[in-house]
This record gives structure tokens, sequence and C-alpha cells, in this order.
């Protein structure tokens, strides 16, 4: 069984989700403030954190940060009342997986929990059967363990700074739009939002590349999108 936390203040949002992700034969417990909310999520393990922006006592781009700087990975779905597009790209850059903004349409709710629970159900078959070390010089990347250490030292990388590195150097050589990385990685179409992937890349540069101007690991491929280096 599927274990979700739904961290929400508003009771009539969260008793929707939970009647609706009960049908799904969902474990669900919830959180009314964020301090219980990342409490909670902190100590036990879920499967899907639904996660709201605005909280009291901790709102929820702190709870999202805090979570991933203790490599904590669970899955977040971030939904608030707020539409400008900074929020939206600020949620997803401190680390949330998806974000549906209210009011929003319950069967469009349910398909991307749907959505983010089927990556994830294909990311641990994947992991099971895999190869868990890559290797390219001094870069080691461990899939298994979402550690990358460069010149022997640990990088700290965001989930989706990780999820990208380690989708291209997977495919050494294959060249991806902007496009079919906010696919692969985000999940589902996030069109006009092509300006994220460009700033996950060059923060993932700045942290493995010696000189992020001149690349040796993501390559530009010029016209098309990015590269990981295959003439090692």
């Amino acid at each position: 069984m599927k274990k979700v936390l739904i961290v929400e203040d508003d009771p009539n949002i969260s008793q929707l989700i939970q009647i609706h992700l009960k049908d799904l034969d969902y474990d669900i417990k919830v959180r009314n403030n964020g301090r219980e909310g990342f409490e909670e999520a902190n100590t036990n393990p879920y499967d899907l954190i639904i996660l709201d922006i605005m909280l009291p006592e901790m709102d929820g781009i702190a709870i999202c940060q805090r979570l991933r700087a203790l490599d904590n990975f669970t899955p977040i779905l971030m939904i608030t009342a707020k539409s400008e597009e900074i929020d939206k790209v600020i949620g997803l850059e401190s680390g949330a997986d998806d974000y549906i903004t209210k009011p929003f349409k319950i069967r469009e709710f349910i398909a991307r929990v749907k959505a983010i629970m089927r990556r994830q159900d294909q990311f641990a078959m994947l992991a099971a059967n895999d190869v868990k070390l890559i290797k390219f010089e001094s870069l080691e990347i461990d899939e298994k363990k979402r550690k990358v250490i460069l010149l022997q030292k640990r990088v700290d990388l965001t989930p989706k700074e990780f999820d990208l590195l380690v989708l291209m150097a997977k495919n050494p050589g294959r060249s991806y739009s902007r496009g079919e990385l906010l696919e692969l990685i985000w999940g589902y179409d996030f069109s006009g939002y092509e300006h994220t992937v460009n700033a996950h890349i060059n923060r993932l540069r700045a942290k493995i590349e010696a000189d992020p101007n001149n690349p040796n690991y993501i390559l530009t491929t010029w016209g098309v999108g990015y590269r990981f280096n295959d003439e090692f």
C-alpha cells in the first residue's frame, strides 16, 4: 500500500484529497501546519508528500528545501493558491517534483499523483536491475545512494540536478532537447518552462565542471540542447 503525507492547513482541501486518494487504496496521513508536516516527513517513510506552500509555522518551500538538504528524496507535489510563474519555478527548483495551483480539477490532480507514483515504480525497477555506479574520469555517480563524488569529494546536488546528470551520463553522446528533458525528468510536458532546464544545467555545471564556461562533462549541442561527453 502506498503511503501519502498531506501537509495542508485548509481542511476542505485536505479532506477532498483524502477522499479521492483513499479510493486508490493509499494510506493517508494529514498534518495541518508546516512544522508538524516537516517532522512527520523527516521521521517516517512515505511514497509521496502533498505539500501546500502557504502554511503556518513553516512554509512549503522551506520544508522542501530542508528535506532535500537532509537527503530525503521522497517525491513532493506542491499545491498552492499562487499561480505566478516565479512561484512555480521556485517551487520546482527547491526540489519539488510537480506543482499544481488551486483551484484544481480533481481528475488532473489524481492524474499527476498517479504519474509521480508510476515514475517512482519505474525508477525502483531500473535501480534494481541497472548498474549502480557510473564513472567518468574523476566523476563517480552512485545511482542507488544518489551520491556524486568528484575528485574524491561529495558534491551536493538537488534531486532534479541529480536526475538530469544520471539521465545524460547513462546515455553519453545522446543529445536531448530542453523539451525532452522536461518530459523525462519532470514527467510531463511543462511547456514554456525550458528556462528551468537551463537553470538546472547551469547550476549542475557550476558544481561538477572545473570551468563551467568550458565544460568537460555536460556539453551543449547547438540548436538542440545538451549531451553528456562520450569521448572519455
